[in-house]
């Protein structure tokens, strides 16, 4: 089953926190407040994810969950900027 949810987790990461909410308390014992979880299910589901998979591993973020941590920023950042380079992109039309 573990493995089975870190495969949906890379694929669809805010279907995967949908689930763990529903299933686990993983999302409620990483988090005091439903703020944060709230505003990471919109904006930042990998971080959210890596957060309060580090929280439930270890206690805190440091180390390699810190480093986990870091790498989910990244891809948040990557795939959120993605759709920027596409919107400026020059179409060249040559007439005959």
């Amino acid at each position: 089953m573990p493995c089975l949810i870190a495969l949906l987790a890379l694929v669809a990461p805010r279907l995967t926190i949908v689930v763990l909410v529903i299933v686990s308390d993983w999302i409620g014992a990483a988090y005091q407040t439903v703020l944060w979880p709230l505003l990471g299910f919109v904006f930042m589901p990998y971080t959210t994810l890596a957060y309060a998979l580090a929280i439930h591993q270890a206690g805190s973020v440091s180390g390699g969950w810190l480093a986990l941590v870091v790498l989910a920023v990244l891809a948040d950042l990557g795939s959120m900027g993605g759709g920027g380079r596409s919107a400026h992109a020059v179409v060249v039309v040559r007439e005959p």
